[in-house]
């Protein structure tokens, strides 16, 4: 504990100083010098506070303890034993916090989150079920009180997704939702088969934060712009217009289309909303790899080819594999009552991560 007493005893340092400089005349008069000081003494405001009630926690304890070496009678030495296993708890709740805290933040936690949703294996039923998923997120970020635009989306006859791209707008969008990533499986009766047989399909989901243009460079001299009349299920015209947008990054060969809107310049910038999510994402997954040595949490490894759930509808089940979560509640989930699985993904990734600072 003694690294994070040294941190926490700097940090401390840190914010009596910008609260000094917060309250400094000469300082207020620079405005963008003062709102960045205002925000950095945000940041760290929280870690402060508990660290000072740690500290007055373990002041208390260690002074309860001396008292317990004194000559007491019976009736004030247990009070002192009770009153110390409290203290006891209380600082190691706090030091509990305190780690918790100071874990490093991912930085695109309060991004908001671009979702692609692709049917996989099982024909239209694998279509099916990716519409399924595409309405348990959009119902989550309802519950959440975030905003939802679909970028691109490809239906079957049947009502099904073979693909669709959506952005979720919201503060700490991508926290709740990163360790969606991976295949999401489902074991169901097909309403398209008579025998009732349960039948094994599945779907891909992928999780990207949503990137800033500052973010991603990118050269307009490495991309092919096209444009199309949109088409709908089945293939036929439903837009006679050439408003349909498909960006080619050459570099990469990343494509991106997008026909949702009748714009084509609309078309266009959520084609590269798209498109900048991706490139930010193969970077990103690139350091990754180049870091795997040094942690592989089996929470968030990020393997969009690893089977991370299954939704099983006779057995009324949802498994989470990768942390042994089974919940007997699937048509809630489904409608999005994610909350728990979110819960319990993030507990457990914070768990592995705290084990790694012992």
């Amino acid at each position: 504990m003694k690294p994070v007493l040294d941190k926490l005893d700097r940090l401390e340092r840190k914010y009596e100083e910008l609260s000094e400089l917060i309250a400094d005349p000469e300082v207020m008069g620079d405005q963008a010098r003062w709102q960045q000081y205002i925000k950095s003494h945000s940041e760290i405001s929280e870690v402060v506070g508990v660290y000072r009630e740690y500290k007055k926690a373990s002041a208390e304890l260690a002074d309860v303890r001396q008292m317990l070496q004194d000559k007491l009678d019976s009736e004030m030495r247990e009070l002192a034993g009770l009153e110390a296993d409290e203290l006891a708890e209380q600082k190691e709740n706090l030091e509990q916090k305190l780690k918790l805290l100071l874990l490093p933040k991912d930085p695109n936690d309060d991004k908001n989150v671009i979702m692609e949703i692709r049917a996989g294996t099982g024909g239209e039923e694998a279509a099916l079920f990716a519409s399924d998923l595409f309405r348990m997120y959009t119902r989550f970020a309802e519950i959440k009180g975030w905003r939802t635009e679909i970028m691109e989306s490809n239906l079957t006859d049947l009502g099904g997704v073979k693909e669709v791209v959506f952005l979720i707008e919201g503060r700490g969008a991508y926290s709740q939702l990163k360790f969606e990533s991976g295949v999401h499986r489902v074991q169901r009766v097909p309403s398209t088969e008579s025998g009732g047989r349960i039948h094994t399909s599945a779907a891909t989901v992928a999780v990207l934060p949503e990137a800033e243009e500052v973010e991603v460079d990118i050269n307009p001299n490495e991309l092919r712009i096209d444009v199309f009349c949109s088409t709908g299920p089945g293939g036929q015209s439903v837009n006679t217009t050439q408003s349909a947008v498909r960006i080619t990054h050459l570099p990469s060969g990343i494509v991106v289309s997008c026909q949702d809107e009748k714009s084509q310049h609309k078309n266009k910038e959520k084609a590269m909303r798209v498109m900048r999510a991706r490139l930010l994402d193969q970077a990103q997954q690139e350091q990754q790899q180049e870091m795997a040595s040094a942690r592989k949490s089996q929470v968030g490894s990020g393997d969009r080819s690893e089977r991370i759930r299954t939704y099983n509808f006779p057995q009324n089940r949802v498994t989470d594999h990768r942390i042994g979560l089974t919940l007997h509640r699937l048509q809630d989930i489904l409608m999005g009552n994610l909350q728990e699985v979110v819960d319990t993904l993030t507990t457990t990734d914070q768990a592995e991560r705290l084990q790694q600072m012992d």
